[in-house]
């Protein structure tokens, strides 16, 4: 199932995609006599995801062509939801990108990180390079959604916790980073440096998770593919150990790392795209 939240006057609200087409949460409870939750973030916090990924296999996508929708080439969609308890990353994890950025054969764990939500931005917002920053990169990721809270898990029982996935652009002060591998925290903690969205798609619909290809794009070109095949530390083990450090709860984000950065400057359109996601674009301008 695809969820999406998109933008209506002075609200935002959940939706389910079928066929890019979006029909409203709050329509789909009038029709079906219920009271799932229209913010995505509550509709994780209550389980409540679970219900409605439950009628939607069991005829309710069938059921969606007879109801009011929207086109989604004429939807405005934003972020997913606006504030998750934790943002979790993890770098260099294609192989041929560490190698590439370290000389040397990866560590034995990964490189991780996190990211405020008030770094957090949707589709189509801009991207704001800041003052303090010179060099600034964006990298589109897979980014993992937790559905379940869940602590000190094995990675063989991980994807039972999880939601589902989306689409990501990790930015980081390339700069500010370069001066100390100690200043990776600050560097990738400013507004807007983290959009995610437009869509949100469940577990359920990826039978072989390892052959989803990641590209990040700059003004329309692809410049950096991978495959999920090709990640060193795969979804359910990242899954895994960000549960041995921390508390996982519904709603969390944990980047997957990146096949390849881009410089961006003022006017660039950055992008990522996943296959079976709707792209993920953002808008680049400065600050002075």
């Amino acid at each position: 199932m695809k969820l999406a939240t998109i933008k209506l006057k002075d609200k935002e609200e959940g939706a389910v995609i079928s066929e890019d087409r979006a029909t409203l949460i709050q329509i789909i409870n009038e029709y079906a006599g219920e009271k799932w939750s229209t913010n995505l973030f509550e509709l994780l916090q209550t389980n409540q995801l679970t219900d409605l990924k439950n009628w939607y296999k069991n005829g309710g996508e069938s059921r969606l062509s007879h109801l009011p929708t929207i086109l989604a080439e004429d939807t405005a969609f934003a972020p997913l939801y606006r504030q998750p308890r934790k943002i979790c990353g993890v770098g260099m994890n294609y192989l041929d990108k560490a190698i590439e950025l370290s000389g040397r054969p990866p560590e034995a764990e990964p490189i991780i990180f996190m990211k405020p939500d008030t770094s957090l931005i949707g589709p189509n917002d801009s991207i704001i390079l800041p003052p303090q920053a010179n060099v600034v990169t964006a990298e589109a990721e897979l980014a993992i959604i937790i559905g379940k809270t869940c602590k000190n898990i094995d990675e063989a029982s991980a994807s039972s916790f999880v939601a589902g996935f989306t689409t990501a652009i990790d930015v980081t002060a390339k700069d500010i980073h370069a001066n100390n591998p100690r200043f990776l925290q600050r560097a990738k903690s400013f507004d807007t440096f983290f959009s995610f969205g437009p869509y949100f798609i469940t577990t359920d619909e990826f039978t072989h998770l390892k052959d989803i290809t990641v590209e990040t794009t700059l003004n329309g070109e692809v410049t950096h593919r991978n495959v999920v095949a090709n990640m060193m530390y795969p979804p359910w083990f990242i899954v895994s150990y960000f549960s041995h450090i921390m508390t996982l709860h519904p709603g969390d984000i944990i980047l997957t790392g990146t096949p390849g950065s881009v410089v961006i400057k003022h006017g660039d359109i950055v992008e990522c795209q996943i296959n079976g996601f709707k792209l993920l674009s953002n808008s680049v301008t400065r600050r002075y």
